[in-house]
């Protein structure tokens, strides 16, 4: 997992291809006032999801795993917590949903060994399939608004 602004973008560009081209594309895109939806960067191989909620209580907010994408999520306006764990062998309470690259974790022990942090607007984190993610939870704003680009693995 990577937490940063995108000011410091130029520090993860090596990382992969599709990484820099997502965040680039977040720095020089304005999705403030998109309409919420699917937004093609490169076809299937990179494309960004604007949304827009409220955060979920964590106690009843499911973690994620994805195998085929790597998550680069951007809050561009609210806040949310945000938690996260190392995959480290651990198997999903739910099978593994490939047409929607995802699987989850419900079990109440997981939640005890999750950190938390905040994503405020501007902040952005990467989730690699090694990661088990808990976006959208609460504490944060009332009502968030976070583009989330996929990026093939």
């Amino acid at each position: 997992m990577i937490l940063d602004t995108l000011a410091n973008r130029g520090q993860y560009i090596n990382l992969h291809p599709g990484i820099a081209l997502a965040l680039e594309h977040l720095a020089t895109t304005d999705y403030s006032q998109a309409p919420t939806g699917r937004y093609d960067i490169d076809g299937d191989r990179v494309f960004a999801i604007v949304n827009d909620y409220a955060p979920r209580d964590r106690t009843t907010t499911p973690l994620e795993i994805h195998r085929e994408y790597i998550d680069v999520q951007l809050v561009v306006r609210g806040e949310e917590a945000c938690g996260y764990l190392p995959l480290a062998g651990r198997t999903p309470d739910s099978p593994y949903h490939a047409g929607r690259d995802f699987a989850e974790f419900t079990s109440a022990p997981l939640l005890d060994e999750t950190n938390f942090i905040t994503l405020k607007a501007g902040m952005f984190a990467i989730f690699f399939p090694e990661d088990i993610h808990m976006p959208g939870a609460a504490p944060g704003s009332e009502q968030v608004r976070k583009v989330v680009v996929k990026v093939k693995y």
